[in-house]
């Protein structure tokens, strides 16, 4: 950079040397050539010098300028200016490829480029840092959620396994005690104790369902075929909650899935009452199913009123539910999480576009 800066001093001395040589020299040559052919004296050829000198040395001052500022706009100026734009791209990072100006500007405009490169890619794997963060940190959130269903879950069921037996007994009691009435009632006392037995029938059966939260697996997953298991659970419906229910089946032959076919066609089961129940037991609804990789996603999909994000996001709690009083104990969905979980799968909810719901059971398949 001295080296530069010194011969661009030396080119500016050279040419203001040159630029007075060469307009003061004739015209003073021409002066005194005039004053000697004319006879003048030296004192007034000196009076004349010094009236034309100031004049010259001015009009020597304003073309050495000139020069010098074509110069060094040309030199410095431009470069600078393009140096200047350079830097201002480097902050948006959006560098552009102008080859204009000397080797000075070029090598800056690398390094700059260079630089502009560096930025562009750490901001990229910022920004990479950032999704995966973002990820990671949607994925704790996913299993603290379920980490907290789970204690739920075997709360409740340490809690049934207690009452079951307590509860169970007197239950038996009751129901053996209802039919020795029921054969000595008349017609509205058979009435009122037929009342009486399905509110303790509703009663074993909501004990029956707090004991599947807390009892570990009754079997072995094993390989199964899927297909066969959905038709026996359609079939079993099809005089009941599917009577009016236009059911389209998409599982293809062939795929197998590792589970219980009793407690798979449970959950199944309860998941295709309650698309029925949510279309008002008429409507279409599809089950399909498909395979990616080693894992098999079966689902029920509905065209119903959908869930709300409030409900959603509480739909796997044990006693939520959404039904009228009398009409279910919300734990449906409870249990059958808990029993897929047991032969290592799951079930999630997600709405559907255009309206509706679909409940997804993810489960293994054989290798």
């Amino acid at each position: 950079m001295r080296v530069r800066i010194a011969s661009l001093a030396v080119l500016l001395g050279a040419a203001a040397t040159a630029v007075s040589w060469i307009s003061l020299m004739p015209s003073l040559k021409a002066l005194l050539d005039a004053s000697l052919h004319a006879g003048l004296p030296y004192s007034q050829m000196g009076h004349q010098l010094r009236t034309l000198l100031p004049f010259y040395l001015g009009l020597d001052l304003a073309l050495v300028t000139i020069l010098a500022f074509i110069f060094l706009e040309l030199t410095v100026g431009r470069p600078l200016r393009e140096t200047e734009d350079a830097v201002s791209q480097l902050g948006k990072l959006e560098l552009t490829d102008n080859r204009t100006g000397g080797p000075l500007l070029s090598r800056l405009r690398t390094a700059i480029r260079r630089t502009s490169e560096e930025l562009q890619s750490q901001r990229t794997m910022a920004r990479e840092k950032v999704t995966q963060l973002e990820d990671a940190n949607q994925a704790l959130l996913r299993a603290q959620t379920e980490l907290v269903a789970a204690d739920r879950l075997a709360t409740v069921g340490k809690l049934a396994a207690g009452v079951a037996h307590e509860v169970g007994n007197p239950l038996s009691g009751i129901l053996g005690y209802l039919s020795v009435a029921r054969s000595k009632a008349n017609a509205e006392q058979k009435d009122l104790l037929d009342r009486i037995e399905a509110e303790v029938q509703r009663i074993d059966r909501i004990v029956r369902s707090l004991l599947e939260l807390g009892r570990p697996s009754r079997g072995k997953p094993a390989p199964m075929e899927l297909l066969p298991v959905v038709e026996a659970c359609a079939n079993l419906l099809k005089k009941g909650e599917l009577e009016k229910i236009e059911l389209e089946v998409k599982v293809p032959q062939g795929l197998w899935v590792i589970a219980e076919p009793g407690p798979l066609s449970q959950v199944l089961i309860n998941l295709l009452i309650n698309a029925a129940q949510a279309m008002g037991g008429a409507g279409a609804l599809t089950v399909e199913a498909q395979q990616a990789g080693g894992r098999v996603t079966l689902s029920v999909l509905d065209r119903g009123p959908g869930v709300k994000p409030e409900v959603a996001a509480r739909l796997f709690e044990p006693f939520f539910t959404t039904k009228a009083a009398g009409k279910g104990t919300g734990l449906g969905l409870a249990v059958s999480r808990h029993l897929l979980e047991q032969m290592g799968g799951t079930l999630r909810f997600r709405p559907r576009e255009g309206g509706g719901a679909a409940f997804e059971i993810e489960i293994g398949a054989p290798g």
